[in-house]
């Protein structure tokens, strides 16, 4: 399968110049589908197979926690934050050439923590979902 993320809207989450970590994981990509509203993705490459030649858990886990930090990061007017907590169930599994889209909706908010839930799909199929805890921080 041949990705062309600016076809369907996608744009690299980092810069390409200064990859950091996402750098070995990546590419992921995102893209703003309504207002306040973002959704994430990346393409399974070999790199992020596991002995059976699933996605590895390890690389949805890494997946999840950037998307639902970037999720976060949005819904509190950019401002720096850090995972708490983070608990997955893995539902089905995700192969290579998948596109796995990445999408958070916040639960609730206090003045100082965000709780999210995350769903992986694969073409509309979830594959993952999840929830989490984020510190704002200098909160």
């Amino acid at each position: 399968m041949t990705f062309d993320p600016g076809q369907h809207g996608w744009k690299p989450e980092r810069n390409p110049e200064n990859p950091g970590y996402t750098g070995l994981v990546g590419p992921l990509w995102s893209r703003q589908e309504a207002e306040g509203q973002w959704a994430y993705a990346f393409l399974a490459e070999p790199k992020h197979l596991n002995a059976r030649n699933l996605v590895h858990g390890g690389m949805l886990m890494t997946f999840a926690d950037q998307f639902m930090g970037r999720t976060v990061y949005h819904a509190v007017d950019r401002q720096a934050c850090v995972t708490v907590g983070l608990n997955s169930q893995f539902v089905a599994p995700a192969r290579e050439g998948d596109l796995v889209e990445g999408r958070g909706r916040i639960v609730r908010r206090t003045r100082s923590l965000v709780f999210i839930q995350g769903s992986l799909t694969v073409a509309g199929a979830e594959v993952m979902v999840c929830d989490g805890i984020w510190k704002i921080l200098g909160q």
